[in-house]
């Protein structure tokens, strides 16, 4: 099996996935060959009683204090932590710089590490300038704190004047997006369910933009839409269902029956193998899924196979 090209999303763990079975997968996934894990100061603040995030990163700590010498890569996010109760999304954290050099030290204390492999601007913060922006990360990835940095969240020619910024400035500059995407795609100008960030939705400007910049990786999140490609109880919402959903099922069924595979196993393998290729970030609650994940993106995809999935 190739090395998976996926991010195992630690969203839920220490919330929703208790601490016995976050360890189970996380000991899975390392032994699948997994490598990064995605995990942000504020998950998950809204199944705490606290109101609160932090509890997946306390937990990554743990596990990886319990497993000295693991190899693996780390990626966390600030900017979103509510800076009360119930105040998402309103009233967040935000990209101060003593506000995201705070965050930092917080999340290494609970990582229980020095640093991290990478860390993302989780969401646009208007009132920073992107000149303090580029200084503030450019000089964690100066100070050690961070191997590179990434954006989260942005609209993509915003992403091009950050790069741009920190290119005159002299400082590093990203080398990662993410956003939101995933085969079926929601009717135009409909709002999506359980995204309140609209600037949250990888466009056909941001995956030029990464089509252009190949040192650029690009992450998405929601990929398999919480299931929905292949649980029956999980029907979709309502902005995809439209005639261009029915197509690409009906494509996505035909590969992945011939292929043996679920539907949305073959989903990562179609945002693995494509252009721009793209790293799924995927949650999981139990083993067999993230070994179905790890599958998946293990898959490469035919000519014929991406041609009939894209053509849908």
């Amino acid at each position: 099996m190739n090395t998976p090209t996926m991010a195992l999303g630690a969203m839920y763990f220490g919330t929703r996935v208790d601490e016995r079975t976050a360890f189970s997968i996380l000991d899975r996934y390392v032994e699948l060959g997994g490598a990064f894990i995605d995990t942000s100061d504020n998950y998950s603040f809204w199944t705490s009683d606290t109101g609160f995030g932090g509890q997946s990163e306390a937990l990554l700590g743990r596990w990886l204090a319990s497993n000295p010498g693991v190899r693996v890569r780390l990626s966390t996010k600030v900017g979103a932590q509510p800076t009360r109760v119930g105040g998402f999304p309103d009233h967040l954290e935000g990209l101060r710089k003593d506000v995201v050099r705070e965050a930092m030290t917080q999340s290494l204390e609970r990582l229980g590490v020095d640093g991290v492999d990478l860390y993302w601007t989780h969401v646009e913060d208007p009132a920073v300038p992107l000149e303090d922006l580029v200084e503030t990360f450019g000089g964690l990835v100066g100070d050690g704190l961070t191997a590179r940095w990434g954006v989260s969240n942005h609209p993509s020619w915003l992403l091009e004047r950050i790069r741009a910024t920190a290119e005159n400035a002299g400082l590093p500059q990203p080398t990662a997006y993410q956003e939101r995407y995933s085969y079926l795609q929601p009717a135009g100008g409909m709002d999506v369910e359980g995204q309140p960030i609209p600037l949250g939705m990888l466009s056909p400007d941001g995956l030029d933009f990464l089509r252009r910049n190949p040192s650029f990786d690009g992450w998405v999140y929601t990929a398999t839409l919480q299931g929905r490609y292949d649980r029956n109880d999980r029907p979709l919402e309502t902005e995809y269902r439209h005639p261009g959903t029915e197509r690409r099922l009906e494509a996505l069924t035909r590969v992945a029956k011939e292929r043996g595979l679920r539907p949305g196993q073959v989903v990562l393998a179609w945002l693995a193998s494509g252009n721009p290729a793209l790293t799924p970030i995927v949650g999981a609650s139990s083993v067999e899924q993230i070994e179905q994940a790890v599958e998946g993106v293990s898959t490469t995809l035919t000519e014929d196979e991406l041609a009939t999935l894209n053509d849908a």
